[in-house]
């Protein structure tokens, strides 16, 4: 179970439309986790929620927040990362971010569909800048 490189860790979050596991925390302290579409910026894993949903909320109050990515099929790869979430709602980085993850995972076809629905008022952009990433590849093996 060999651990990546940064480079492979990279690689491996960019590669298809795998989904992110976001944990964040609630206000009594228990977790709430939910799947997020993502891209990458540089180190950064950036997505769109609703500002009132949980995860908003509890990003926007408290913004640890922790990210498993996983390839589902043998031999099973993941990675792990701890970070902290900045949030803004800075109309002209929603919709530019919007758009680049409704082009991951819907197809460049639709992105700007996705990049108008998505990057609107009331939805808040999140940058998770990690702490600590934890990567293994080849678990199975």
């Amino acid at each position: 179970m060999p651990p990546m490189t940064p480079l492979q860790t990279t690689r491996f979050l960019a590669y298809g439309t795998r989904t992110g596991k976001l944990a964040t925390t609630r206000p009594d302290g228990r977790p709430h986790v939910t799947p997020i579409w993502f891209v990458l910026d540089g180190d950064d894993l950036v997505f769109t929620t609703a500002a009132t949903s949980v995860k908003g909320r509890n990003l926007q109050r408290d913004g640890r927040a922790a990210i498993a990515v996983d390839d589902q099929a043998p031999p099973y790869s993941y990675v792990m990362i701890e970070g902290e979430a900045r949030c803004t709602d800075d109309p002209e980085e929603l919709l530019h971010w919007a758009t680049k993850i409704g082009a991951r995972y819907m197809g460049d076809h639709r992105a700007d569909e996705y990049g108008q629905r998505n990057g609107v008022e009331g939805e808040l952009l999140v940058r998770v800048t990690p702490t600590k990433v934890v990567a293994q590849e080849r678990i199975a093996e």
